[in-house]
């Protein structure tokens, strides 16, 4: 059986697809002793090179790898590398040995919140294509006028860079002010697509958390700065979340442990989404 090379080696846990690719353009990987090229086909017996280290190829019947739930804090950035030396999400996660944690989507520096990250290529691929429709609920403090059409229009859909971008539900008073909260629900995630659709009606976002990815969500406890791995269970819930829509009755299926232990100081709760009223 073969397997496109970008594929496989993002279910080795190297990387997440793109990455793959443009290594493979930049001349990183070699195949049987010879430069790999975009979409070739990989058996078991083949000898994959990167960066000069042999790579073992998983077999596709392989478990899905590691997944992490990390509460991002504002300051940090999704690189791994920054010329300005700005921290970024990776390091405070669990070191890892021959595979690296690749984040599914992204937060800008000045956004907190849950991000979702997995040593399996592929998984984080499927998590985040539009395909797959996994929501993601915010929480803006939102400064401007918000008149009730505008919010309609958003729920209705504006164009960004071309795209039809629009939000799945909002909840929060229309007004004028500095600090009018509102949750909002995306399913695409495009680049500063919340900021940006605020800014269409002539808004501004001063702060903006992510609560909720698929069917997991944010809980106090669970503070800035720690992670907490996901258990098999909790693996196959967010895996069975792939391709429809998350619901309350779905989540009631696993039992859920109320703590789940950190890699860093203190302890951490993953809950079942419910709603909160938002507090200025």
């Amino acid at each position: 059986m073969t397997e496109r090379i970008h594929k496989a080696l993002a279910r080795a846990g190297l990387g997440s697809r793109r990455e793959i690719e443009a290594w493979i353009i930049e001349g990183r990987v070699i195949v049987n002793e010879r430069p790999a090229v975009l979409g070739q086909q990989l058996t078991s017996n083949c000898r994959v090179v990167v960066d000069g280290e042999r790579v073992r190829l998983a077999r596709q019947s392989t478990a899905t790898g590691q997944v992490l739930l990390y509460h991002k804090p504002v300051g940090e950035i999704c690189s791994r590398s920054d010329p300005q030396g700005r921290p970024n999400v990776f390091d405070r996660l669990p070191r890892l040995r021959g595979k690296r944690w690749v984040s599914v989507g992204r937060l800008d520096i000045n956004t907190s919140g849950l991000m979702i990250f997995t040593t399996d290529g592929e998984l984080a691929n499927r998590l985040m294509h539009p395909s797959s429709e996994m929501e993601r609920e915010y929480r803006c403090r939102v400064r401007g006028n918000v008149s009730s059409e505008a919010l309609s229009q958003l729920l209705k859909g504006v164009k960004l860079d071309g795209h039809l971008c629009r939000f799945e539900s909002v909840t929060g008073k229309p007004g004028t002010g500095a600090n009018c909260w509102f949750r909002v629900v995306i399913k695409e995630g495009r680049y500063r697509e919340v900021r940006r659709m605020w800014q269409s009606i002539g808004c501004s976002v001063n702060r903006l958390i992510r609560l909720r990815y698929g069917p997991f969500s944010l809980d106090h406890r669970h503070q800035p700065g720690e992670s907490v791995e996901l258990g098999e269970d909790l693996k196959k819930l967010l895996i069975r979340s792939i391709g429809r829509k998350p619901t309350l009755q779905a989540e009631k299926k696993v039992r859920q442990p109320n703590r789940l232990r950190t890699s860093s100081k203190g302890r951490a709760r993953i809950t079942k989404n419910r709603r909160q009223k938002p507090r200025a």
